[in-house]
C-alpha cells in the first residue's frame, strides 16, 4: 500500500514541469515565513532538496544570514545533522544530494522549527517518506521542535496508512493551504 502511494505520487509529479515545482515551492515558503512559528524561530532544521522535492535552496540562502540553518546528512544509514555554512561548504554525497561539511550538530534542543520533506502527507498531519526510515529515527529525538511538513498539493491526500513509529507533523503546508 505505501509503495503504491509513492508510485502514484511520482506519476503525478511527472505531470508538472520543474518550473511549476519551483513556483509551487516559492508559494509554500511564502506561507511558511508568514507563520509566527517561523518568525520566532532562531534555529531551523531544513533539508537541501533534490529534484522532485519542495525546492529549498532559495529559502535556505535567504534565511541563513538571520537564522541558524541545520541540514541532515546521510551517514551509515541514519541522519546526522550539520550546520549550513554556505554553498561553498557543500559537497555532493553518494546519493547525489548536496550536503554540508563540518562537525555534527548535536544540540537538538536549539532547534525551534523543522521543515520536513515527505512523499505523501495526509490531512491528519501524518507523513509517508521514501521508506528508508531516516526521519522516523530522527524525529523522536527532536523534543519541542515544531514540525512543518512541506509538500505540493498533489502530495496531500485524505488518509495514509500509519505505523506506530510514524511521527505526526504539527502542520502541513502546500502551495494552496496550511493544515494545522
Amino acid at each position: 500500500m505505501k509503495q503504491t502511494l509513492r508510485n502514484e505520487i511520482e506519476l503525478l509529479k511527472q505531470k508538472h514541469t520543474e518550473n511549476d515545482l519551483h513556483n509551487y515551492s516559492a508559494q509554500i515558503f511564502e506561507r511558511l515565513i508568514q507563520t509566527e512559528k517561523f518568525q520566532e524561530a532562531k534555529c531551523i532544521l531544513a533539508y537541501y532538496s533534490f529534484w522532485g522535492e519542495v525546492f529549498t535552496h532559495d529559502f535556505i540562502e535567504e534565511y541563513a544570514h538571520d537564522k541558524k540553518i541545520i541540514l541532515p546528512v546521510v551517514k551509515k544509514n541514519r541522519l546526522v545533522l550539520k550546520e549550513y555554512r554556505g554553498k561553498n561548504e557543500l559537497h555532493l554525497s553518494d546519493y547525489g544530494i548536496l550536503e554540508p561539511t563540518g562537525p555534527d550538530f548535536t544540540d537538538y534542543s536549539q532547534i525551534d522549527l523543522g521543515v520536513i520533506p515527505g512523499v505523501v502527507f495526509d490531512r491528519s498531519l501524518n507523513r509517508l517518506g521514501r521508506g528508508k526510515a531516516y526521519y522516523d529515527n530522527l524525529l523522536p529525538l527532536l523534543d519541542n521542535v515544531y514540525l512543518v511538513g512541506v509538500c505540493f498539493s498533489f502530495q496531500l491526500i485524505k488518509k495514509i496508512p500509519v505505523e506506530p513509529h510514524d511521527f505526526k507533523m504539527n502542520c502541513v503546508i502546500t502551495q494552496n493551504e496550511t493544515i494545522i
